[in-house]
């Protein structure tokens, strides 16, 4: 009441506590998934000579059993407890609403009212689909404006949308035959589609800013694959100074081309990884400034096609004698074992309580998973970390901050000192602990962490995927029960170019993060970026408004860069441009990681 906002959990509480307040029986309705699993929704119920339904804030007028919902809810599936439809009660039933913002809370009783739903709702004419239409402005927000839908038969239909001042799902609707094609248009805008599939949303966005013509730096095809043939000589001998100095580096080149060049660039990165760190890989022994970490490995099942998975698995111990420490490493070694992969176990370079977690473990892990990338054939996007007790205090911190260069993570035992979860959007994370692990309240703060991931997820429903499980009647150790992370993670592959991006910098920065980097990184700072790609607004980079200078860097993968990108931060345009492919880009990003799946051919710098 206070903001004048709430989605309609918040606005269905209200409306039933109001009805209550004057004597109307009212109760809390809703499903956990609709049928075609589009999300979530809660209505509210109120008896009058029986229990009747109304949206919290359909405008509705004063007609009960009535709402936009009423299609959909016709279609809930009583045989699926996430798709069937529960009211509240105070009587003590075997069910529980599932409420999708605290999945593990099931202190509150329901009756299952699907049937009623069902059985009530009028169904479509056979052959008939929902169509559903909205018409957003350029920040994304629903707009109410005229515009027709004429059908390949001649019929139009003349209807208003919804501003935001409706239920956010609730959308203006027309029931036509299956397969008909529309066009649908409002002033400055026009869509053509088919309809496809029922409850269809078809979305029209309006630019409500002039915009300018963008940059273009003109692209020949020739200049293009000049560029390419100096490459491919630079390469084969001894080239004078840098790559991207070279004239070459800085010219646009097609899509075809990129793709030549990044393969030749790979080949020459192998070619030189494999030169310069024969003998560390023998020797088992990364050493960067006055840290040595010794590393153990061994391979189990058949390598596929795309290449192996790698597991890198952190010993426990921390401050303590050197014997206990390697000790602790050699169990690591058997102490899990995928079913395919490259299992690693590491050996921490020191003997503090901090084995995992200083500045020195993230360029090591950097080096190693270059190496194995090139020794091994290890698949970038199937890299997962693990680690029990001490190990798991560096699942907790590493996770995050290294959050791109995971398929996932696995936290056994572990404490997470200062770590946040914010990073580890497009990260899978599993955590497991004793429900008796009571020193330092590891069983507290993982139940704490549960919450928080369960709160971030109900947030953002895309990103945040998790399991947390706590074991009962175990204390530190948990008797090999967590090694059922191990089949979870396996399931999982990483996404390096998701469209919403969550960064923030932990104690130990890093200047690159999926398909953003940074000059100068801050403690503490929190980029966030979304890529969208929608009809009419074209394609576009949207920032946080602190986000400060960051690079973006873009491929044919993430958009496609023939057409112009457009760059916005509290709904100003920044930048638009097509971005131009070059070699020098490519070989930069290859360079900063040696990763073939992290290299990008584009760049956009915003300045802070």
């Amino acid at each position: 009441m206070e903001t004048g906002l709430a989605s309609c959990t918040g606005l269905t509480i209200l409306l039933v506590d109001a009805c209550r307040s004057v004597g109307i029986p009212a109760r809390f309705t809703g499903t956990a998934l609709w049928s075609d699993e589009s999300g979530n929704h809660s209505w509210a119920e109120i008896w009058d000579d029986g229990w009747q339904f109304t949206g919290a804030a359909e405008p509705t007028g004063d007609e009960l059993n009535k709402a936009w919902f009423t299609g959909r809810a016709s279609k809930a599936n009583r045989q699926d407890p996430r798709k069937a439809i529960y009211s509240v009660t105070w009587r003590k039933t075997p069910l529980h609403f599932p409420m999708v913002w605290r999945p593990d809370d099931r202190s509150i009783n329901a009756v299952d009212v699907t049937d009623r739903y069902t059985a009530s709702a009028t169904d479509l004419p056979e052959g008939s689909v929902r169509a559903r239409f909205r018409i957003l402005d350029e920040n994304g927000g629903r707009i109410a404006r005229d515009f027709t839908v004429t059908t390949d038969e001649g019929r139009t239909f003349d209807l208003r949308s919804r501003d935001e001042g409706f239920d956010s799902n609730d959308h203006v609707e027309l029931i036509l035959p299956n397969d008909t094609r529309i066009t649908w248009e409002t002033e400055g805008a026009r869509m053509t589609t088919e309809i496809v599939r029922d409850e269809q949303l078809m979305t029209i966005m309006i630019p409500t800013a002039p915009i300018e013509a963008p940059m273009v730096q003109e692209m020949d095809p020739k200049a293009s694959k000049d560029a390419i043939d100096s490459l491919r000589k630079w390469l084969a001998g001894p080239g004078d100074g840098d790559l991207e100095d070279q004239t070459f580096a800085s010219v646009p080149l097609t899509k075809m081309d990129d793709e030549k060049a990044r393969r030749m660039l790979w080949d020459d990165h192998r070619r030189i990884i494999r030169a310069e760190r024969r003998r560390e890989m023998k020797d088992r022994s990364i050493t960067i400034g006055n840290h040595t970490m010794p590393f153990w490995y061994t391979t189990y099942g058949e390598k596929p096609k795309d290449g192996r998975s790698l597991w890198i698995s952190m010993h426990g111990g921390g401050g303590a004698p050197e014997a206990l420490n390697t000790q602790q490493w050699n169990n690591q070694k058997r102490l899990y074992q995928p079913e395919e992969g490259v299992y690693l176990a590491p050996r921490a370079p020191t003997n503090t309580w901090n084995l995992w977690h200083q500045g020195h473990i993230d360029q090591m892990f950097d080096r190693v998973i270059e190496n194995l990338i090139v020794f091994e054939d290890v698949n970038p996007d199937k890299i997962y970390i693990m680690g029990y007790s001490a190990g798991g205090d560096g699942v907790y911190q590493l996770a995050p901050r290294m959050a791109d260069r995971w398929a996932a993570a696995a936290m056994m035992a572990g404490h997470p000192n200062d770590a946040r979860a914010d990073s580890l959007r497009n990260t899978a994370f599993t955590l497991h602990m004793g429900a008796n692990d009571t020193p330092f309240k590891r069983n507290e703060v993982a139940a704490q962490w549960k919450t928080r991931l369960a709160e971030l997820q109900a947030e953002d429903p895309d990103g945040y995927d998790h399991w947390v499980e706590i074991h009962e009647d175990k204390g530190h150790w948990m008797d090999r029960e967590d090694a059922s992370a191990v089949l979870w993670m396996a399931k999982r592959t990483r996404n390096l170019r998701p469209n919403h991006i969550v960064w923030r910098q932990d104690d130990v920065t890093h200047d690159r993060s999926y398909w953003l980097a940074v000059g100068e990184p801050v403690r503490g700072k929190t980029i966030t970026a979304t890529a969208s790609n929608q009809w009419l607004a074209g394609q576009t980079v949207t920032l946080n408004e602190d986000s400060g200078q960051v690079r973006i860097r873009l491929d044919d993968e993430l958009f496609d860069l023939d057409t112009p990108v457009r760059v916005k931060r509290s709904g100003e345009i920044l930048h638009e441009s097509v971005p131009s492919r070059t070699i020098g880009t490519l070989h930069r990003t290859l360079e900063e990681r040696g990763d073939p799946r992290g290299m990008f051919s584009a760049e956009i710098v915003i300045d802070g």
